[in-house]
């Protein structure tokens, strides 16, 4: 993190968190899994950890090696911020056409308890072994991260990652109350509809990013 003033580091911290929540908030293995320990009380703060800790590697990989091949091709930097746009643009209209669908997200307590290596080797098969992690932390938000000024960056990293550490300790600590929560299909489709509005927000500010700099 460097000395950039709190005022001009707040909104790129923000732009990191809005769209760390939205690519992290949907229905998915490692997030089924997640709740499913939290229903259980088994190695939940393990299992949490280990998640944020991947996704924050992960984001930080990519958007401090994404700043250095961008850095050295300005076209490159704006082809992709584009590209970014148009990525978040579909991602938010998918959001919308899921928020027209009937869909939740179920995870069963039962089962025979396991030991924490067990456990976190599971975590880390969801997490490390889903090519959609990897598009979206390392490509995605590291693309997307490394637009902004090198002063900056840390902050957008930053908050990316807290989105990933606070997603993943509300499923894994609030499970039991969130679980008859997310079993509901209308809260999905709430859901949904705020992360279209994310990203559709998002996708018009990486589009004026990329002419500013024209």
């Amino acid at each position: 993190m460097t000395s950039t003033s709190l005022p001009a580091a707040f909104p790129v911290f923000v732009q990191g968190l809005a769209l760390g929540l939205g690519l992290i908030v949907a229905i998915g293995a490692q997030n089924a899994f997640v709740l499913r320990q939290g229903l259980r009380r088994e190695h939940v703060g393990s299992v949490v950890l280990f998640c944020a800790v991947a996704d924050a590697a992960l984001i930080a990989a990519g958007v401090l090696g994404m700043a250095q091949a961008l850095g050295q091709s300005p076209a490159l930097a704006r082809g992709l911020a584009l590209a970014g746009a148009v990525f978040l643009a579909l991602y938010g209209w998918r959001a919308l056409r899921r928020a027209r669908q009937v869909h939740r997200l179920q995870a069963s307590a039962g089962g025979a308890g396991l030991r924490r290596g067990a456990v976190l080797a599971q975590a880390a098969a969801f997490t490390l072994l889903n090519p959609h992690v990897y598009l979206d932390t390392v490509l995605l938000v590291g693309s997307i991260g490394a637009q902004q000024a090198a002063p900056v960056q840390g902050w957008f990293i930053a908050g990316a990652s807290v989105a990933s550490l606070s997603w993943f300790t509300l499923l894994g600590f609030g499970a039991r109350w969130l679980a008859p929560w997310f079993a509901r299909p209308r809260a999905w489709q709430v859901l949904d509809g705020l992360i279209a509005l994310t990203m559709f927000v998002l996708a018009a500010l990486l589009v004026r990013h990329a002419f500013s700099g024209a």
